[in-house]
């Protein structure tokens, strides 16, 4: 009986809804730990002070999810230069009087209500559904360079542009995203591999030209990154340093929701390094359950675009579901000391406002995706089908 009730009205792939459940379920037990500190810093000790404001946030995130899994996806191919349209002047305005913390102007500030937004988590959702919408409707020209590679790579390249100055890495994984989406989409590979070649190349000269100058501000803060991760036994690497003490006291199994000990340590522990105070408290085993978790989550993406009859609801689902799964590989990585400090939160469980509010936007198409699928065909996502390229958005 209650399951016939939650698939009347969760709608979608059954696996999805888990996945975020779950990830939602961590996020509140590790967001309430990672707190303590702040807490007893700076509201007097009242503990459920931050658990309270992260879980109403997730619970406005969670009817988010909800609402747009209802609406048909073929709106959101129209949306979606709508958003880019919109997304692209915010990220000017942002640029040059946006407000400045740690010396990277990547926020917002809603007039009246002191609440802040980042306008480059609104462009990488308009970026990746205008993609889908561009190789849904290309599909039969994907070999012209003129009308079918400019038209997707030119968005690409403003977006990423704007999105550098202040955020470096949400600017490289954007752009990595989408030439994948497009390799995705049966884009010349000719095209991609020439155009990525001559932006790595681009990139390697502007980082020698970083490391090899005694730059400030932000540039200076991104060649300061990357010293200290290629000098881990240095003393300025402190933040990294304690997330491994915190890894290490995490063991291969345990069981101790709020007895970390390094969030009193860490620099930021319940947004870039949350990875590791999950790791203390729930040891590798928590570690290989998050990251099974949005694995299937790109498995699950995989799974529609096989079934899926379009292609614009085929790669809008799996645009997101990469640009999920990446940022939370980010967030991993630079726990782990695999890559330097980038400031990527855990999608979906880091507290936050504007990045929980426009993952949970991702999720929420995902599903409408899903559930479009299971209207169609009548099924579930695990029968298959093969790809309609005549999209008619």
């Amino acid at each position: 009986m209650m399951h016939t009730t939650l698939r009347k009205y969760f709608k979608g792939d059954a696996v999805i809804w888990a996945v975020i459940v779950l990830l939602s379920i961590f996020s509140l037990l590790t967001v309430y730990s990672a707190t303590g500190s702040l807490a007893y810093r700076y509201q007097g000790g009242n503990t459920y002070y931050y658990m309270v404001n992260h879980a109403t946030r997730l619970l406005i995130g969670i009817i988010i999810i909800y609402a747009i899994h209802l609406v048909p996806y073929k709106f959101f191919s129209r949306l979606s230069q709508l958003f880019l349209i919109v997304s692209i002047p915010l990220l000017v305005i942002t640029l040059f009087f946006g407000t400045s913390i740690n010396q990277a102007s990547r926020w917002l500030t809603v007039p009246g209500l002191g609440f802040t937004i980042q306008p480059s988590d609104l462009a990488k959702l308009a970026l990746i559904m205008y993609l889908a919408r561009v190789l849904a409707q290309k599909q039969d020209k994907v070999d012209d360079y003129k009308e079918s590679f400019l038209p997707a790579i030119v968005p690409v390249l403003i977006v990423c542009a704007l999105i550098m100055p202040a955020n470096l890495s949400t600017a490289l994984m954007l752009f990595f995203v989408s030439m994948l989406l497009m390799f995705i989409g049966r884009m010349k590979l000719k095209y991609l591999m020439v155009f990525s070649s001559i932006m790595a190349l681009i990139l390697a000269a502007f980082v020698a030209v970083v490391m090899l100058n005694d730059l400030e501000g932000r540039v200076g803060t991104w060649k300061h990154r990357i010293e200290s991760f290629t000098n881990g036994d240095k003393e300025d690497n402190y933040q990294v340093n304690q997330a491994k003490i915190a890894i290490v006291r995490g063991g291969i199994i345990q069981l101790r929701p709020g007895k970390s000990m390094q969030r009193n340590f860490i620099p930021h522990p319940y947004s870039d390094f949350i990875f590791a105070i999950i790791i203390e408290e729930y040891g590798l085993a928590g570690a290989v359950i998050i990251i099974a978790l949005y694995l299937y989550l790109l498995f699950r993406a995989a799974v529609m675009v096989r079934k899926s009859s379009r292609t614009f609801p085929a790669f809008a689902a799996m645009g997101l579901a990469l640009l999920i799964t990446f940022q939370a590989m980010i967030n991993m990585a630079v726990a782990i000391n695999l890559i330097p400090v980038t400031g990527q939160p855990l999608p979906m469980i880091s507290w936050g406002g504007s990045s929980m509010l426009f993952t949970c936007a991702s999720f929420g198409i995902i599903l409408s995706v899903s559930r479009g699928i299971k209207e169609q065909t009548g099924t579930s996502t695990d029968n298959n089908a093969t790809i309609d390229n005549e999209d008619n958005l």
